[in-house]
Order: C-alpha cells, then structure tokens, then sequence
C-alpha cells in the first residue's frame, strides 16, 4: 500500500512509503534531480516492490529545491530522522547520484546498513561519496553495471573492495535495462539478512 506525505522539515520533501507497517524499512535516496530522477525511478520502485513482499517497508522521496549536492544530503537526513523516529531497524538505499547521497547521509546518522547502485564518487563541492565509505561503520553493499559508462562509479566500487564491504557486479549499464528484477533481488537479500528481524 502506497502512502503520499511530506515530511516535516526545512526543505519541502515529498515521500511514499509502501509497505504494511514492518519494523524495518529502507529509504530509498533518488537519482539526480536535475537529470529526471524522482521518488517514482523504476529502479527504486522496482527495489521497493521486493523489499514490501518480504516485510520490509520502503520510504521513497523527492529531493526538495535543486542546491548541489547539500540540500539533497539534508533531505536524505530529514527522510532518515522520520524512519528512525518510526522504525526498529533503518537501511538506507541510493540509485546513482542518490548512491552518493546515501554514502554521504550514513556519515552523519547511523543506520543498520547501506546498499548503493551505480554511486557517483562524488556528489558536489567538497561532497565526496568515496571518503564517506572510510567513516561507514555499518554494513555496506556496492552494486555497479560492468559496462556503465555514464556514472563515475570506479572509485566507490575500488575502496569499498579494499574495505572489505560487498561488491558486486552485475552485467549491464547505468540505466540496468531488464536488469531492475535481479538488481531488487540482490537488495533484498541484502537488506533482509542485515535489518534482522523482530
């Protein structure tokens, strides 16, 4: 069951939680907003779908007014704040620039564990989403298309390796045409042994 909302907050985020009132959820950190990304991206749809039949709820949400990089970074906290304040267990779930995003917002509020597909390295100015992994405690997946050229996830994919956090190919492009099914699977998986259960 979807839900529509607004968070309360200091930017006008926009959220829809699907699901049936588990313990556990995932908010799910859009691609990029100047670029087309939204709460309704088939990838995080397709993630929140497999999540919500395996008991797991899903908070998707907008990014509020376009501000590089760190007002984007504030609504993933505004969304994390809300599930912590409602949830046992809390993961945190990015697509992109909304991977870059994730890996930045799990530095500054603790999570359960962190999955990002095709993270960008870096999100803006001084935003650099490959750092935030040496400041991540909790456990963290990396998703990446072995023949996506569009997003400058190289460097995510190398020190998450050298951290010994999960990695894991899978053979397509940035986009994962015909590969959202397999991609929300390898999330749930994740997600499911990580977020424990009640």
């Amino acid at each position: 069951m979807s839900n529509p909302h607004r968070l309360p907050g200091p930017r006008d985020v926009r959220v829809t939680l699907d699901g049936d009132g588990s313990d556990r959820i995932v908010v799910a950190c859009p691609p990029h907003p100047q670029m087309g990304g939204d709460r309704h991206d088939s990838r995080l749809t397709a993630v929140s779908d497999r999540l919500s039949q395996d008991d797991i709820d899903c908070l998707r949400f907008d990014y509020g007014e376009w501000s590089e990089g760190v007002g984007e970074r504030t609504d993933a906290l505004t969304a994390l704040s809300w599930a912590s304040d409602s949830y046992d267990s809390v993961g945190l779930f990015g697509y992109s620039f909304g991977g870059g995003i994730a890996l930045l917002a799990a530095v500054e509020m603790s999570v359960d564990a962190v999955a990002v597909l095709a993270p960008v390295s870096v999100v803006g100015d001084d935003l650099l989403a490959t750092a935030a992994l040496e400041s991540i405690t909790t456990p963290v997946q990396v998703i990446y298309g072995e023949h996506d050229d569009t997003a400058n996830w190289q460097p995510v994919v190398d020190r998450a390796r050298e951290l010994g956090q999960s990695v894991e190919g899978l053979s397509a492009d940035h986009f994962f045409a015909g590969q959202t099914e397999p991609v929300a699977e390898v999330m749930r998986r994740f997600f499911d042994d990580e977020l424990g259960r009640a």
